[in-house]
């Protein structure tokens, strides 16, 4: 499918010394050669160019490179080039102008990957995937979107849609064949293995959507602790600049501070938050509440102390911790006296703390084991390691449709199981298709079905 309209934009960011101006369509050359010195029509694919671009007095605007892509081996599936050229905002701005005057249309925001995805370049997902790729702040993230990129999740969907199909097709000849006694189907226990094995893998890929979800947007980690304990001395440390407000007064934290770094390629979205204790200061007393909603929405604790807690704060942070990660970090442990407490704590306080945990000593001021800190931090995030092929959901858009077919295809394990017939079970199997085709684009369509059917079995020869 080739567009009517010849596009163009700038696809550089603003500033640096070269600016790219991307042209795609059937008349990108046509359109090219009116402005270039050079003649392009008998330019081989996948050349680059020199030369300058004019206007119609013949002034030079700047010299530039021109890279040839032929149709349908571009990125769009059309006839497209890029011009780099110096970035300047005025040459940048006189090129499309000069562009746009002989014939091309500025293009909409994504317009060039929908042409991608509408020529049949790329999927949805991978479409959704340049997106991410764009937008990646870690190596985690970047890994997650070029293999999205590079299809392995649409070759997994495809191999599911397939798997799908063959069930469609087995339970479609049982309907419209069934007076042929001659034919034999694959029994009803062959099916159901087939459907249990099929959602299993759905149910895989829908689960790592909570791993995606904290590398995309950041692993919440909340630090708490008493006042004046350290904690914005700490995170200034982590963040390895001077971020959160340090001073000896009690209380100088009365809200949440919020910032991110990132240990061995992962995001951690770090909370600092009010100083727990008991006050009559209305403000700070809000500051502590917004702590222990920081604590519900936090992924990893990490309770910084530096004397023995009270039975009553043990208590209510333990109440609160659900199935939080726990990290104890005793700060301080330069000074005498934090030693002698610290002895203390894990001879008896730490006995009343029935939730599991990490413990570590560290000196923020003194920058001691922040270091280790950091990889306690990354162990606690259980992270999987992640390899060029492993597929990892990030889209909500995607972890939906695969919640979808994995309730449909729910459904047809039951039917199948119970001995239901196949026109029911069927309908609940294209619906999980549609959902399938939902994260890739396109549907399973009758003539499909067909096509199976002839493709796999030979009836009447």
């Amino acid at each position: 499918m080739t567009r009517e309209k010849t596009i163009c934009a700038l696809a550089t960011a603003a500033g640096g010394a070269i600016g790219i101006i991307r042209v795609s369509g059937n008349n990108t050359f046509q359109i090219i050669n009116k402005i270039f010195t050079k003649d392009l029509t008998a330019a081989k694919a996948n050349t680059i160019n020199y030369g300058h671009i004019i206007n119609a007095h013949n002034d030079i605007i700047d010299e530039v490179l021109i890279s040839v892509f032929r149709a349908p081996h571009s990125y769009t599936g059309e006839d497209s080039a890029e011009i780099s050229c110096h970035a300047s905002q005025y040459i940048l701005n006189t090129v499309l102008e000069l562009l746009i005057s002989n014939g091309a249309t500025l293009a909409s925001p994504g317009e060039f990957t929908q042409r991608a995805y509408l020529n049949g370049k790329i999927d949805l997902s991978q479409a959704e995937a340049v997106a991410d790729l764009i937008s990646s702040t870690t190596k985690a993230t970047h890994d997650i979107a070029i293999s999205q990129l590079k299809g392995h999740f649409s070759t997994e969907l495809h191999t599911l849609r397939d798997q799908l199909l063959h069930l469609t097709t087995l339970l479609e000849l049982e309907l419209d064949f069934s007076d042929h006694e001659e034919l034999e189907f694959a029994d009803r226990n062959e099916l159901l293995e087939l459907a249990e094995k099929t959602d299993k893998r759905i149910t895989s890929l829908a689960q790592s959507f909570e791993t995606g979800k904290a590398l995309k947007a950041g692993i919440p980690v909340a630090l708490i602790g008493n006042t004046n304990v350290g904690k914005s001395t700490l995170l200034n440390k982590l963040l390895k600049e001077e971020r959160a407000i340090v001073s000896d007064i009690h209380g100088t934290t009365r809200d949440t501070v919020e910032d991110v770094i990132t240990i061995n390629g992962i995001q951690f979205r770090f909370i600092d938050t009010a100083g727990i204790r008991q006050t009559d200061d209305t403000i700070e007393q809000i500051g502590i509440e917004r702590t222990y909603q920081s604590i519900e929405r936090a992924k990893i604790i990490i309770w910084l102390i530096d004397d023995i807690p009270s039975p009553t704060i043990i208590s209510d942070i333990q109440n609160r911790l659900n199935n939080k990660k726990l990290i104890i970090a005793f700060n301080k442990v330069d000074l005498p006296e934090i030693k002698e407490k610290l002895t203390i704590f894990q001879s008896t306080t730490s006995s009343a703390l029935a939730h599991p945990y990490t413990s570590i000593e560290i000196s923020a001021k003194g920058d001691y084991n922040i270091e280790k800190l950091e990889q306690v931090i990354y162990e606690a995030a259980n992270i999987p390691e992640i390899k060029e092929n492993d597929i990892i959901i990030t889209s909500a858009r995607h972890y939906e449709a695969l919640n979808h077919a994995h309730r449909n295809i729910s459904r047809v394990i039951e039917g199948l199981a119970n001995g239901l017939s196949g026109d029911l079970i069927s309908e609940d199997l294209r619906l999980a298709l549609n959902d399938l085709s939902e994260i890739t684009g396109g549907a399973i369509t009758p003539q499909e079905t067909l096509n199976n059917i002839f493709a796999h079995f030979c009836i009447g020869k």
